[in-house]
């Protein structure tokens, strides 16, 4: 299984699968190892000594039983097979690394080296720790993940709290016609600050495996239409709004370092929004894409042939149906949701 990704590694690491099962039968007999998951030319090259097994069938007691030698482990690219035993491995030294164990230099520089994940077990720590793609990540305990995992996903619960009020503030001025760049941009990078954090929580519930599930449906519930509110906002303001003008927007908002994400002034500024606080008309997409069972197709015709959100807002059921595809029922129906939401900005305060 050459190529995989880091998450699909970890993924196969998880509490409770075989190979992790093996990895702490390791730490629990008290003894160090390491152990590389996948084999090809460039392993080879590094591997001296030690002895092939003939198709070794992997079981996490005889990986353990393996490791009590002093040399590595050498698995095939399925992690179904163990090829070698006691093997001497000698990457690249010229591998720039920081660790200071000589198990864990060598596990670095030889990931590094044959682009093939390694894992460390120290035999102080009594931990186990991938090296993989650059990445340096220590495979924790389900209790210790979970405790990471449950912090991280408060934290993302009070960002998504921020984003959804964030939201609201941008409707109340749109509908009431006080729209700036300012509120816009905050919706974008508070959307944009949930999405990173929601990858980041991904990747580590997926290293619970099994035992994440209740994890991976509350991140679910918090990451839910984040992605459509920030795409919908885009397509309201930005100026010109050109084919894949939405897609590249978000290119570089991913791009931006976290300081840069926190400052609204450098987000506007990769936005092309010269002034936050000048006042600008929103086209309508976020509002419309909230109205129950209208296509998208029917939308954008929507937004096109009115121009602006405050257009859009006064038509009467009469100029809607000048629209292909909304009808006298649907015309109505929009109506009526252009009316709640003009309430709604009238009934609660504009400055928070």
């Amino acid at each position: 299984m050459g190529g995989q990704s880091i998450s699909e590694t970890l993924e196969r690491l998880a509490p409770g699968t075989n190979m992790r099962v093996g990895l702490e039968r390791i730490i629990q007999q008290g003894k160090g190892g390491l152990v590389v998951l996948g084999s090809n030319q460039k392993v080879v090259g590094a591997s001296s000594g030690g002895f092939t097994l003939n198709g070794a069938t992997f079981t996490p007691a005889r990986l353990a039983e393996l490791s009590k030698m002093d040399g590595g482990i050498i698995l095939d690219d399925g992690w179904g097979t163990i090829l070698r035993a006691n093997v001497h491995f000698i990457p690249d030294g010229s591998i720039p690394t920081e660790e200071t164990g000589a198990r864990h230099r060598t596990a670095e520089r030889l990931a590094v080296e044959t682009g093939v994940p390694v894992v460390a077990v120290s035999e102080g720590r009594k931990l186990a720790t991938l090296f993989y793609e650059g990445e340096k990540i220590e495979l924790a305990s389900a209790t210790e993940l979970a405790a990471h995992i449950n912090q991280d996903l408060l934290s993302l619960d009070r960002l998504r709290s921020r984003l959804d009020d964030a939201e609201r503030r941008l409707t109340r001025f749109e509908v009431a016609g006080l729209a700036t760049y300012r509120f816009a941009v905050t919706v974008i990078q508070r959307a944009e600050m949930v999405d990173r954090m929601g990858k980041l929580v991904a990747d580590r519930t997926v290293t619970l495996g099994d035992e994440g599930l209740l994890a991976t449906v509350q991140l679910n519930d918090l990451i839910t239409g984040v992605e459509h509110t920030r795409r919908m906002v885009l397509l309201d303001y930005l100026k010109p709004l050109r084919a894949g003008s939405v897609e590249r927007a978000i290119e570089d908002l991913e791009d931006l370092s976290t300081p840069d994400l926190e400052d609204l002034w450098k987000v506007a500024k990769i936005l092309d929004f010269a002034d936050l606080d000048e006042p600008v008309e929103p086209r309508g997409h976020r509002l419309l894409a909230r109205a129950s069972r209208l296509p998208d197709p029917v939308r954008d015709d929507i937004v096109r042939h009115f121009g602006s959100l405050t257009r859009l807002l006064s038509a009467s059921v009469d100029r809607l149906t000048e629209v292909e595809g909304v009808g006298g029922t649907r015309a109505a129906q929009l109506r009526a949701f252009f009316e709640r939401l003009q309430t709604v900005a009238l009934d609660e305060p504009i400055l928070d």
